[in-house]
């Protein structure tokens, strides 16, 4: 290949630079983690589930250990600038062949977190379609409309979706904001109390399956790295990014799990949750706010699971992109629309994902809540908490080989006690697992899930010492990213 036909290649292998600041990122990051779905939905089903009223001390927890985490993790980033993220970063730390191995765990995860909101909205919109025009459609027809829409907004340019998501995710804080006011202006007759700030309320039997429920909340508060290649300057803007998303998800985790207690009392959450499931939190703003602020709340729910869905489509194209671009996937994945600068074949590998599992689910009758949206989306949790401890691992290594000069609490202490305590929550995580799933105990689902990644995870592995036996050129560009375009092999 010339010089210019390398120079060219790059340029169709190369993502749209200086397309996002920092409110941009953090609107994509933000949106993947679905606020208001994570509200009322996933907080109800962890008091529902699992009995603990320690679910706000949970998010806390939670949010610190990924602090400590997305210390190293964005330090890195600005030694390794890829879309790959994890992929790319567990290269450089553990060898291409568990970054390989990884990126198989990512593409599984991402997609099970993005394909599994289909059923969520559609089932989601049915009972807001039959109030407005006295019937609805089903609720697979429903998930096709906001498969399109996504389908269409993957392939536009990138700051254009960052435009949609500050729509819809400012107001989807709002009225999470005016709940949570409601809430606390109308206490039960007990008052008000932080009980369920209490370890003695968290850290009983139970804890285990709180932290699974509740960690999959998180999932794509890591994303801001995966757009780091388009972002104006990727060495401030992701850093701040990560840590401005992680603040705000997880106090208002936090904040809102609690102010639904207040109207109700915190010894009877649980049973509230338990019958009400996630109709709660609307239930409680029809009360105090009128039948006309819980609908808009309502409509709301449904639009945080649409800001979701192109959140999370974004991340996983721009993850088949980078796996294309260094030739781990068909070289065709790594390609860009020469006139928006998105990965188009990443995006539409996607949209056929999305299309086939709505496809499966609506002929064989499968529950799109239960069965696509809770099953699916615990399995692509899992895969997140996979993912967070490899890296984290890797950073430790990746420093500790390459000449820097970071301090210490970045490049091994946060990482160090990260790698430990996420490591903890993935043995907690698998022990709850038919918790989190709402299957019995005895199940054979809560150990194949689990199984499919460490199959993964082989799979990878040996495919990477594949590359390195049979094309070394190819082997030598992974985790590279842009680099790799114009066939370097520095």
């Amino acid at each position: 290949m010339s010089v210019t036909d390398r120079r060219a290649s790059a340029v169709s292998a190369a993502l749209a630079q200086d397309r996002l600041g920092v409110p941009s990122v953090v609107f994509f990051v933000i949106s993947a983690a679905a606020p208001l779905t994570v509200i009322g939905g996933s907080v109800t089903s962890a008091y529902a589930a699992t009995g603990v009223i320690g679910v706000p001390l949970a998010f806390i927890l939670l949010g610190g250990i990924l602090g400590l985490f997305a210390a190293g993790y964005v330090t890195m980033a600005r030694y390794v600038v890829n879309a790959g993220a994890f992929y790319a970063y567990t290269a450089k730390g553990l060898g291409r062949p568990v970054g390989v191995a990884t990126a198989w765990v990512a593409l599984l995860a991402y997609n099970a977190l993005q394909v599994g909101l289909y059923g969520m909205i559609g089932a989601a919109a049915q009972p807001l379609i039959a109030d407005w025009f006295g019937s609805s459609p089903p609720w697979w027809a429903i998930g096709l409309g906001a498969w399109v829409l996504t389908g269409v907004l993957g392939l536009m340019r990138v700051d254009v979706n960052g435009k949609v998501l500050s729509v819809l995710l400012l107001t989807e804080i709002a009225v999470v904001v005016v709940f949570d006011i409601a809430d606390l202006i109308n206490p039960a007759a007990s008052g008000y109390s932080l009980d369920v700030f209490d370890p003695s309320n968290l850290f009983v039997p139970g804890i285990g399956a709180v932290v699974a429920i509740c960690i999959a909340s998180f999932a794509g508060f890591e994303s801001s790295v995966v757009f780091s290649e388009e972002t104006k300057d990727p060495r401030r803007t992701v850093p701040i990014a990560t840590y401005v998303a992680l603040a705000v998800i997880s106090g208002l985790y936090a904040v809102s799990s609690w102010t639904m207690t207040v109207p109700i009392g915190s010894g009877k959450i649980v049973e509230a949750s338990r019958e009400q499931s996630s109709a709660l939190l609307f239930n409680l703003a029809g009360q105090h706010l009128g039948a006309t602020i819980a609908s808009i709340g309502s409509l709301l729910f449904v639009t945080s699971l649409f800001a979701a869905l192109i959140a999370f489509h974004n991340t996983i194209s721009r993850y088949i992109f980078a796996l294309g671009r260094e030739r781990v996937l068909p070289e065709t994945f790594g390609r860009t629309s020469p006139w928006t600068g998105a990965p188009i074949n990443g995006s539409l590998a996607q949209s056929v994902i999305g299309l086939v599992t709505i496809v499966v689910y609506a002929v064989f009758g499968l529950d799109p809540v239960v069965q696509l949206f809770f099953t699916v989306g615990s399995f692509g949790g899992l895969g997140l908490l996979m993912m967070l401890a490899a890296t984290s691992i890797s950073v430790l290594v990746f420093f500790a080989r390459n000449p820097h000069e970071e301090n210490a609490w970045r490049t091994r202490i946060a990482p160090g006690i990260s790698s430990v305590l996420l490591i903890v929550v993935i043995a907690l995580v698998i022990a709850n697992f038919d918790t989190v799933l709402g299957v019995a105990s005895d199940s054979p689902l809560r150990w194949i899930m689990p199984a499919v990644y460490f199959a993964a995870v082989g799979l990878g592995v040996m495919w990477g010492l594949a590359l390195r036996a049979n094309r070394p050129k190819v082997y030598a560009n992974i985790g590279r990213g842009a680099q790799a375009a114009v066939g370097g092999t520095k």
